[in-house]
């Protein structure tokens, strides 16, 4: 039942994110026009794969784990607000979400900045992450667990999701 649950709130997230964009549709949006550091940042990220490690601050099991963000596409939508494109691998959920992200810029320096954000089904999260040549390097926080998170990001990568969910394997 949860699995179904959690198919529903995905399918709310971009059925709600969606929406104003079709509502808006038959005047024409324009997209906003990007300045060069954002021209760079929307082709860094697009069709990129952020392969790294985050620590948990709690953790006894040592402080890196591996850790994999598949982006298929960024699009600025407003002043401060992207929509992220990113495919979401978690237990049987396997599928392509866009998520609105609020990004801050610190003169050519893109950062991703949550607070209490929530994603129905998987939480609420903190997070700030800095993206700068070929890497990115942040902190998060999942309720009451937190870290780190470093790694590179790659270009074209990304796999396409299953036509079928994946099944979490048996602990």
């Amino acid at each position: 039942m949860w699995k179904s649950a959690l198919r529903f709130s995905f399918l709310m997230i971009a059925i709600s994110i969606v929406t104003p964009i079709i509502a808006d549709e038959p005047e024409k949006i324009e997209p906003p026009q990007l300045n060069k550091a954002e021209q760079a940042f929307q082709e860094q990220l697009n069709n990129a794969v952020l392969v790294g490690y985050f620590s948990m601050e709690s953790s006894k099991e040592g402080p890196n784990r591996p850790e994999r963000y598949e982006i298929r596409r960024i699009n600025k939508v407003s002043d401060s607000t992207w929509m992220f494109q990113t495919r979401v691998k978690y237990g049987s959920v396997d599928t392509v979400v866009p998520i609105l992200v609020p990004v801050k810029w610190a003169e050519d320096t893109p950062m991703v900045s949550l607070t209490d954000f929530t994603i129905p089904g998987l939480g609420t999260f903190t997070c700030r992450v800095l993206f700068y040549g070929d890497r990115y390097a942040g902190t998060w926080q999942h309720g009451k667990e937190g870290g780190h998170m470093w790694g590179n990001i790659e270009k074209g990568k990304a796999s396409e999701p299953n036509s079928k969910p994946t099944r979490r394997p048996k602990e």
